[in-house]
């Protein structure tokens, strides 16, 4: 054959000795065959260098081959790891993806999903930058949540498990000898600040360490995670390290509030972990990297998770539905603000 001949089914058809019918039941992995057949025809398409054409495709299964990726906000800091392992996931199941940014706009959200609807798309995942649940969309179609789990408990949602993640970092400190801990969130009102306390004041509680103070709440900011570090150890530490500190480890909600937690003791001339160990959460390298020291922390594997939202589209797609919340296990990343130079 000419290296600049189209090749058609047909020729597939001849080199596998199978009929054209049986060369597309075989590559779109339709009808009734015996797997020696099916691997018969893909050894002669892949040889001829045979490309299906994507509407036949199409229309002989009845699908678009496209799902949607629908993130809530500008796919940024939380929303992009899930996006990206969700992408991967797709590409190897021959699916490819439609990214569309809502930027946390009702309206904007409802266009995108009309848009979608309208490309027929076979399925659509869901995302956004917080775990707060949210309405669902109504599509006619399957739809996967992804960080963000849809508020209707028959849906289908993955999100981190952050109960799992504050038990890995109670076990890590306990492990090091750490007895007085303090808790210092972000948003009092969102999940991701209670759930993290609640579940660290069950573990201390459960193992007789203390948990010092009222857990305390305020923005996700290194701005806060300062102030917090004055309001735990209030006029101890000032001026040199020592004795006399309320506490001797600082789990913070978030990487970001860490390293201003970790700045302002140093400003206090406390040293971390010798005086005060600190814990951050979300392994977001720009903080958890950049801190002084860097930060031992709990990777929420959010390209995971995206690629968990995928294969559970992937099946439901197939006819293999999932409903409810599924939590995906985090990790415990440890560093120098708990081991120091060790």
């Amino acid at each position: 054959m000419d290296r600049g001949a189209v090749v058609r089914i047909t020729d597939v058809a001849a080199l596998a000795g199978v009929s054209p019918s049986t060369v597309s039941k075989a590559l779109n992995d339709t009808g009734s065959l015996r797997e020696s057949t099916r691997a018969r025809v893909r050894e002669a398409a892949e040889r001829l260098g045979f490309v299906p054409d994507a509407s036949a495709r199409s229309l002989s299964a009845r699908r678009s081959f496209t799902v949607g990726l629908l993130s809530t906000d500008s796919a940024g800091r939380f929303s992009l790891p899930v996006v990206l392992g969700a992408e991967n996931a797709l590409v190897g199941g021959e699916l490819s993806a439609l990214l569309a940014t809502a930027r946390h706009d009702p309206v904007r959200e409802q266009h995108h999903v009309r848009a979608l609807v309208a490309r027929r798309v076979d399925g659509i995942i869901v995302t956004g930058r917080t775990t707060e649940p949210r309405e669902p969309i109504r599509v006619p179609m399957p739809v996967v949540y992804a960080f963000a789990p849809s508020s209707d408990p028959d849906d289908a949602s993955v999100v981190p498990d952050d109960a799992l993640g504050m038990r890995l970092l109670v076990e890590h400190l306990a492990g090091l000898g750490r007895r007085r801990i303090a808790y210092v969130g972000g948003r009092a009102e969102q999940a991701a600040s209670l759930v993290r306390h609640e579940t660290l004041a069950a573990e201390l509680a459960a193992r007789g360490l203390e948990l010092v103070g009222s857990p305390l709440y305020g923005d996700w900011s290194e701005q806060w995670g300062r102030r917090a570090v004055d309001l735990v150890l209030g006029g101890a530490g000032s001026g040199g390290s020592g004795g006399g500190l309320p506490v001797d480890a600082i789990v913070f909600a978030s990487d970001q509030l860490a390293r201003g937690g970790c700045d302002r003791l140093r400003e206090r001339g406390l040293r971390v972990p010798d005086d005060v160990a600190v814990t951050g959460y979300d392994d977001w390298d720009v903080m958890s990297l950049a801190s002084r020291p860097p930060m031992t922390t709990v990777d929420m594997q959010l390209e995971r998770l995206g690629q968990r939202a995928a294969e559970l589209l992937i099946a439901a797609i197939e006819g293999d539905p999932a409903h409810g919340v599924e939590r995906l296990a985090p990790r415990l990343v440890v560093r120098a603000s708990t081991l120091g130079d060790a």
